[in-house]
């Protein structure tokens, strides 16, 4: 039986059902393409009594990150994004360079900033080179090793209560605590909230970014629904999770980033005070929407089921006319949306990615090929297949020299997009 990790309720209605799928983050080596892939069901659940959207924990974290293939610097605009971040959570939360006056913790140029499951340094760096103290917590051991490299203090650990409490024994309280992306990646949401109160100053701040199930549901943002990913929030599950640690939501932005992302303001409880007039603006909007009642959810699977058809339906039409099809990127997304739809390379040659660790290599399940991207130019395919479609603009913008051969781009969602592309 199924029950809510968050509340316990065993009221669970289905949203999607994608299958049975192998973790997206689990690329082969060549050595590996004559072994067995395990792959686990991939069926997305919400519970109709706190509506907490959410698959049921078949991998743990460890088995993912412990040694990860996401660099987060090979995005350009993820890098813009995070450097714009830091500039306004400096104002926002006070950590100038005389530092945030009356926070604990913080005397002078004493502020501490963590930040939770920080990859490769890409949003640290930034407040490095503002001479603000730092400390990255990051459990993949490969990338926790590149952000060192590039001077960003990195511990190697999961977050969790205990650890949250060590570096707070060793480094003080946080004045400002951030977790981008990371929130949906562990199946002890109370833990890893507590984990959260731990590091924070009681009077300091905790920023939160995750993808927005609004806008997944909205958009057919199905292919960011994978085994690493344990739970999608709403702002209003978001408060019941985060008052299970310990704080208090009071303030959300909402940013385009990944298709449509929520960042979350949140504070311990007793420093909280009223949440803001978006807070319930947003509340307003996700329930105006549905998602606080199963019907909100009862046509996502349909229009999921649309977006295969259509991407296959193109794909097939392509090879019998003759014409070359290649991927651009190989995130943990794209490997959703191949292995839904059953993509193989005679469909889709090979894919090519920024990120040199993925070279050589094979996505997992579909066994399509990872190239460098120079291979674009050499080959000049008919079609280049935009697996990380959130990065839409960034990337028409690097691939703009397709158009020299008369190439176009081709984006599975929110719905098929074939676009021509201009020097």
């Amino acid at each position: 039986m199924t029950r809510c990790r968050l509340c316990g309720s065993t009221a669970m209605g289905s949203v999607v059902d994608l299958g049975a799928t192998p973790p997206c983050e689990s690329f082969l080596a060549a050595d590996q393409l004559d072994r067995a892939e395990p792959a686990y069901p991939l069926h997305l659940r919400v519970c109709t009594a706190c509506w907490l959207a959410q698959i049921p924990p078949l991998i743990t974290p460890e088995e993912t990150f412990k040694e990860y293939a996401y660099f987060s610097s090979y995005s350009t605009s993820w890098v813009e994004h995070a450097r714009t971040y830091v500039a306004d959570a400096v104002r926002k939360v006070g950590l100038d360079s005389e530092g945030s006056e009356g926070s604990e913790g913080s005397e002078g140029s004493d502020a501490f900033v963590v930040e939770v499951a920080s990859n490769d340094g890409y949003l640290l760096k930034h407040v490095v080179d503002r001479g603000i103290r730092c400390l990255g917590i990051e459990p993949s051991v490969n990338v926790g090793a590149a952000a060192r490299d590039a001077g960003v203090p990195t511990l190697t650990e999961f977050l969790s209560p205990e650890t949250g409490a060590a570096v707070r024994a060793e480094h003080g309280p946080a004045n400002l605590v951030v977790a981008n992306n990371v929130s949906p990646h562990s199946p002890d949401g109370a833990g890893y909230t507590q984990g959260l109160r731990a590091l924070v100053a009681d009077d300091g701040w905790v920023s939160i970014e995750v993808q927005h199930l609004l806008t997944l549901i909205e958009e057919n943002q199905y292919d960011t629904i994978y085994h690493e990913h344990f739970q999608y929030y709403t702002v209003a599950s978001a408060i019941r999770a985060l008052a299970s640690g310990g704080l208090a939501l009071v303030d959300v932005e909402l940013l385009p980033t990944h298709g449509g992302s929520i960042r979350l303001w949140a504070r311990p409880t007793e420093a909280a005070g009223e949440p803001s007039q978006q807070v319930a603006d947003v509340l307003a909007r996700e329930k105006a929407a549905g998602l606080q009642e199963l019907s909100g959810y009862a046509e996502f699977a349909a229009r999921v089921a649309k977006v295969r058809r259509d991407l296959l339906k193109f794909l097939i039409e392509a090879a019998e006319r003759g014409e070359t099809v290649v991927g651009y990127g190989a995130p943990g997304k794209g490997n959703t949306l191949l292995n839904h739809c059953g993509i193989r390379p005679d469909l889709l040659a090979y894919t090519v990615d920024r990120n040199p660790y993925k070279h050589g290599r094979f996505t997992p399940g579909t066994r399509i090929p990872i190239l460098p991207p120079e291979r674009i130019a050499a080959d000049k395919p008919d079609y280049v297949l935009v697996l990380p479609w959130n990065l839409r603009a960034e990337l028409t913008e690097q691939l703009s020299f397709v158009h020299e051969w008369g190439g176009r781009l081709v984006f599975p969602i929110p719905e098929l997009s074939i676009v021509e592309v201009n020097s």
